[in-house]
């Protein structure tokens, strides 16, 4: 348990992840932008968030929708300017709204003037920024693999020398065994803790301590050097917000990252869960059904096994395809309560959760029908692959429309206006057709919409400690794809039941007895008898014991 001394505003707020490129267009030109989200930041104040993870805004080729950036220190020119970026921090605060910045700082664009230089000549001082290796028998140094598809190692004609990149030819890995590089990205970092931001979403950081030799490309030796190395040299005592992406991480490690006395990080992103509908040793893309109590056993796990370090909580992001379209039901029956029951098993459990922009109005998954559709390089990427291995197109469709990113980049539903008043122009990426029913302005004005469940959700967090500090303790009398915990400390304890299933569900849970005290759920329900209660498809609730 923690001591009053170590508490810090970001266990008890909730984070709300902004997609710039579809969150709100200003000008016209069909491409969000940082004056967009601060003209809608009145409305994430009305819904209680208490800090913005920004995805990258500064500039960029846009290889990779701004995760190929070419300088740290400069906005893309679309999503506006420096001094919008200020305005946007300083609005934020005066809504008591901190700005989290997303820190890619594994890779660069090729286009960063880094990499110009090093392209050079070996002798350039900034060669060593990046991974060069002499070709082997002609060919590529190994064959690690790059997740976008295709070898990790590009042919530079000029040098004769291949360079190293995890993710696209046309994002190159930093070479972070350079001190140089180390001490430019604390100088990049000081520049916006400077500004006043509240902390940094870091990106795949899990490989930056790679040794491509080896073939170790996460996790690797020096790993957790490089992170205490970066917390003393940026934000050290500054109680910032600081969370990591690692989609290798386990509960062991995740102790490394974010146990306080190791002076890392804040926190870190899992996705042990989020891997539970492919098969094993499969991709993303080999699709299986999701087992509920395979989901409670991950998440349960995550609940109970940090005993120094901090859970971060999410169902979405802009990597992941919608929640309520992938594990819930989107039907015009059942979307509403569906979205609602992900919202209170998330929300009700040790952490700090993580809402992705238009999961608060449960926008849905958008299936296409073509590959000329996509956008994604991801899934552009793989279908050309699959394609050429002699996948047959309509399973790769399908897959696309299970898992492909775009379903998560769609633009944000803000009323029923055309192109859902995203903007006045033409929308850099299709609209989901449903935004005449699924919208946030249609959402403010119904009181039983899935906004304001997020926003009790939200509110219970600021005003119970146990939420935040209180055991977690599983219910385990209960049927496989029911999920039922308490939530307790010395002040308060709290019942969350969940039937993750369209099906009815009966729970006996005697001990329990009749309670009257639902303070939120997404059926009329003023009483239950939890010695023998039917739940109803999806049904969900919270109860206050006294």
């Amino acid at each position: 348990m923690k001591s009053e001394s170590n508490e810090h505003w970001w266990q008890s707020t909730v984070v709300y992840q902004i997609y710039p490129r579809s969150f709100q267009d200003s000008n016209g030109d069909g491409i969000g932008d940082i004056q967009g989200i601060i003209s809608r930041l009145d409305y994430l104040k009305e819904l209680g968030i208490g800090a913005i993870w920004l995805s990258p805004v500064y500039k960029s080729p846009n290889a990779d929708n701004g995760y190929d950036i070419s300088d740290y220190q400069d906005i893309m020119s679309e999503f506006g300017t420096m001094q919008d970026m200020n305005k946007l921090i300083n609005e934020a605060k005066t809504r008591q709204i901190r700005i989290v910045m997303d820190l890619v700082v594994n890779h660069t664009s090729d286009e960063h003037k880094w990499f110009v230089e090093a392209k050079k000549s070996k002798e350039n001082p900034y060669r060593d920024f990046y991974i060069w290796r002499d070709p082997v028998n002609g060919k590529e140094p190994n064959g690690l693999k790059a997740s976008f598809g295709g070898s990790a190692w590009s042919f530079d004609k000029k040098s004769g020398q291949y360079y190293f990149h995890l993710f696209s030819e046309k994002q190159p890995d930093l070479n972070w065994e350079n001190s140089q590089v180390r001490d430019s990205i604390w100088k990049m970092m000081n520049f916006w803790i400077e500004k006043g931001i509240g902390g940094f979403r870091m990106d795949v950081i899990d490989l930056i301590g790679k040794q491509p030799d080896q073939l170790i490309t996460e996790n690797g030796p020096r790993l957790h050097d490089y992170l205490q190395e970066m917390n003393s040299n940026t934000f050290s005592g500054k109680d910032m917000l600081t969370v990591g992406e690692t989609w290798g991480a386990t509960p062991e490690n995740a102790e490394l990252y974010s146990d306080p006395s190791r002076h890392e990080l804040s926190m870190v992103f899992q996705f042990e869960h989020s891997m539970l509908d492919q098969k094993k040793n499969g991709e993303k893309w080999d699709l299986r059904a999701l087992q509920v109590k395979d989901l409670k056993k991950v998440l349960y796990k995550w609940q109970t096994s940090l005993q120094h370090g901090w859970n971060s909580l999410f169902w979405n992001n802009h990597d992941l395809p919608r929640i309520v379209s992938r594990w819930g039901n989107d039907s015009k029956e059942y979307r509403v309560r569906s979205a609602k029951m992900f919202g209170i098993i998330l929300h009700m459990m040790k952490g700090t959760p993580y809402v992705y922009q238009g999961e608060e109005i449960g926008m849905t998954n958008y299936p296409i029908k073509n590959i000329s559709e996509v956008d994604d390089i991801e899934s552009i990427n793989m279908y050309k692959e699959r394609e050429a291995r002699g996948y047959k197109k309509d399973t790769i469709i399908q897959a696309i429309n299970k898992k492909g990113r775009d379903n998560a980049r769609t633009p944000m539903q803000w009323n029923n206006t055309k192109e859902a008043g995203f903007t006045t122009g033409v929308p850099w990426l299709h609209v989901n057709p449903n935004y005449s029913e699924i919208n946030v302005e249609q959402a403010l004005e119904d009181p039983k919409s899935v906004f304001y469940t997020y926003r009790k959700l939200i509110n219970l967090r600021k005003h119970y400690k146990t939420i935040v500090w209180g055991n977690f303790i599983e219910i385990k009398e209960v049927p496989e794809n029911v999920f039922a915990y308490v939530r307790e400390d010395k002040d308060h304890k709290f019942i969350v039941i969940a039937n993750f299933d369209q099906q009815k569900n009966l729970i006996k849970l005697p001990k329990y007895g009749i309670q009257k005290n639902i303070i939120l759920g997404n059926y009329d329900e003023e009483m239950v008898d939890l010695t023998s209660y039917e739940l109803r498809p999806y049904e969900s609730f919270v109860i206050k014991v006294k």
